[in-house]
């Protein structure tokens, strides 16, 4: 689904508005009853149920007062507070204000009015923030502070229409207090800083409400971000035909390993084989491959000429070659070591790439952005650094990269003309292009050795299946972090393994095919 900024949503709806005609009432109205349809049925509120509905004074407020009215219409108890006065509010919200009983609206300007909302959450079923919309940035200021401060403290299933107050949409920053919700019914699409920063904590259960915005309007404006959700990933996911076999599913070689390093190599050749393909063969040092050949069953080892150091030696290539020439796809990199003839065997291989490939680790410590960028080869690469080896790559620090996330990525993809994945809390898969998407799943329990080596297999397993590489990452990414996900769930984030995770692929895999669709 695409994904915006604040200042691309706010064009879209400017275009929608005053260049094609759409009533901006109508809209707001579409807003509001999407959200009290979504929360009637998330929160199971019935009538007599007693709901907050707290307003700011903009257009935010006025999808509140929608919320309100219906809420009212269908039988349940509403008290609405507006922070700020009547006077305050103007145009489409002020039409949906003046559609409300004036006794039903309390006016919040002053901190002795705070115990009468503390009084009204206390007893609520639900809450409904309409406080700030995707316009907000910076910290709470005045009272309004203090109003989300009560909101999270009641302890209330809370609604945020459009984005929980006090979270920049952009970023995912909060610079002060954020409400902290349970569910986020967001307008149109959903906003890039939901998924960054602070937004995965405080988001909730997210819900797209369709508004009825015209495509038009979006393409328009032009949106190249985009997110990953269940249905999209459904929909990437390969089919299997039940007359298929092991060919099927595509050939893999992983080009791995060394002495110290069978692990990542053994990470990588499973989670393809996990992911659904057919064949996998690992080239690696000779000298380590009764070591591979022990702890694999179900991959083929090929024994690669080796230095006295057990990493593959420059006499490797042109085996290496042969073995690609079978092949869908190659993945290089996991456990492969620095060693110089190591570095140069990698370096060709990628000059020359007749195959798609999957670079990560040793692969991308071999290469600089200068040399991915003039390959000769036709076949397309699929970067997947973390931020210091991007930092490495683009020459600057990590914290620039880390500052940057997308920007960083799209700068990559570009020099390197080819597909980018940089790593971390809301991985930015990128195209050169200038696509990207930011992937939604995965957590903290992800921040342990070998979980890279893991993404790197489903990657190539998904191109070794028939998808266009920047299809595969972005799924691969989606896939691997729900895995994760799940293992995470089930035991805690503190003392997860990439084999942990690497074990729960196929389980990821099955609830990706079972998904369900967000919008509506």
């Amino acid at each position: 689904m695409k994904l915006v900024t604040a200042d691309t949503m706010r064009a879209i709806d400017e275009r929608a508005i005053k260049g094609m005609g759409v009533p901006g009432i109508d809209l707001m109205e579409r807003a509001g009853l999407g959200t009290a349809r979504r929360l009637e049925r998330v929160a199971d509120l019935s009538e007599g149920d007693r709901v907050v509905v707290v307003c700011g004074k903009g257009n935010n407020g006025g999808d509140g007062f929608v919320i309100a009215r219906d809420l009212l219409t269908n039988g349940m108890a509403v008290r609405v507070f507006l922070v700020g006065t009547a006077e305050d509010v103007s145009g489409d919200a002020r039409v949906n204000l003046d559609r409300l009983d004036p006794d039903e609206v309390m006016e919040l300007t002053e901190p002795e009015h705070l115990p009468e909302l503390v009084e009204s959450l206390s007893s609520a079923s639900a809450v409904v923030d309409a406080l700030f919309g995707t316009g907000f940035s910076g910290a709470p200021r005045g009272l309004s502070g203090h109003v989300i401060e009560r909101i999270n403290a009641a302890g209330r299933p809370v609604v945020a229409v459009d984005v929980p107050s006090g979270l920049n949409a952009t970023t995912g920053d909060a610079e002060g207090e954020c409400v902290r919700a349970d569910w986020t019914c967001t307008m149109a699409l959903p906003k890039r800083g939901f998924f960054l920063g602070e937004g995965p904590r405080v988001v909730g259960e997210l819900f797209v409400v369709d508004i009825g915005m015209p495509d038009e309007a979006i393409e328009h404006v032009g949106v190249d971000d985009n997110v990953m959700l269940p249905d999209e990933a459904a929909a990437l996911l390969p089919a299997r035909s039940p007359d298929s076999h092991k060919g099927s599913f595509g050939r893999v070689v992983v080009v791995a390993g060394s002495a110290g390093y069978t692990g990542a190599a053994a990470l990588a050749a499973t989670s393809a084989l996990r992911t659904g393909s057919g064949l996998v063969f690992v080239a690696c040092p000779a000298g380590v491959n009764d070591i591979l050949e022990t702890k694999l069953t179900e991959a083929i080892t090929r024994p690669m000429p080796a230095t006295t150091d057990r990493t593959l030696s420059q006499h490797a290539l042109e085996p290496v070659r042969e073995l690609l020439e079978n092949a869908n796809v190659a993945a290089v990199g996991p456990g492969l070591s620095t060693h110089p003839e190591t570095v140069a065997v990698v370096r060709e291989l990628v000059r020359q790439a007749v195959v798609p490939c999957v670079l990560d680790a040793d692969a991308l410590n071999a290469l600089d952005v200068d040399l991915i960028g003039a390959r000769t080869g036709s076949a397309e690469l699929v970067l997947t650094p973390h931020p210091g080896e991007m930092a490495r790559l683009l020459d600057t620090d990590v914290a620039s990269v880390t500052s940057a996330r997308r920007e960083t990525a799209l700068e990559a993809a570009r020099r390197t003309r080819a597909v980018v994945v940089l790593k971390g809390s809301g991985t930015i898969v990128a195209e050169p292009g200038g696509e990207t998407w930011l992937n939604p799943t995965g957590g903290v329990g992800l921040a342990s050795g070998g979980t890279g080596d893991v993404l790197t297999g489903v990657i190539a397993s998904l191109i070794g299946q028939g998808l266009e590489p920047f299809e595969a990452a972005a799924l691969g990414a989606y896939v691997h972090g729900l895995a994760g996900d799940i293992v995470e769930t089930r035991m805690g984030s503190r003392g997860m393994l990439a084999g942990d995770v690497l074990d729960a692929l196929p389980e990821a895999l099955l609830s990706v095919e079972g998904t369900r669709d967000l919008t509506g």
